[in-house]
């Protein structure tokens, strides 16, 4: 019984510390290179979301090209 608990005390340790690690790296990740957002209603009509539909289109935003702008004609700029 006592191999058992300190079995899964190691296994929780591990776990806690992954998280520890991977938490920052992503959200530095998503801050820093890019991330994901999803484009509703008709305002960038007929680029993303053609012909009316409801259903919302997903895009990659690309924060590196900003940081060294890098934009060119014809790219979709995000601005919040």
């Amino acid at each position: 019984m006592a191999q058992a608990q300190g079995f899964g005390r190691r296994y929780i340790k591990a776990f806690f510390k992954g998280f520890f690690v991977a938490v920052p790296v992503t959200v530095t990740f998503l801050d820093r290179v890019a991330c994901v957002a999803r484009v509703e209603g008709a305002s960038m009509q007929p680029s993303l979301n053609p012909g009316g539909r409801q259903a919302s289109d997903v895009v990659l935003l690309n924060h590196w090209s900003i940081r060294n702008y890098d934009v060119q004609r014809g790219d979709i700029v995000s601005l919040v």
